[in-house]
């Protein structure tokens, strides 16, 4: 990891803390998986079959590839069904 200065730190950690805030003040429940792409696609799956799109408006929010093949995920819904 190259050597960070003290102010990419500082932009780090406020972007960190500003994200923080967000989801604590979003009625949106987020969970972060990372796990190997078969297997992020089974997790997927399980997560709209629990908490189906029309009824949580579940959505994958984010996601990358890391490296050896790791999906890195993050599943968004609302806490309840109306």
């Amino acid at each position: 990891m190259p050597t960070q200065r003290p102010a990419d730190v500082a932009k780090r950690l406020a972007r960190a803390s500003e994200r923080r805030r967000l989801e604590r003040d979003s009625a949106f429940r987020r969970v972060t998986f990372s796990l190997p792409r078969a297997q992020a696609r089974i997790k997927a799956r399980e997560f709209f079959a629990a908490f189906p799109k029309a009824a949580y408006m579940t959505e994958v929010e984010s996601w990358r590839e890391l490296p050896d093949d790791v999906i890195e995920f993050t599943m968004r819904r609302l806490p309840t069904a109306d």
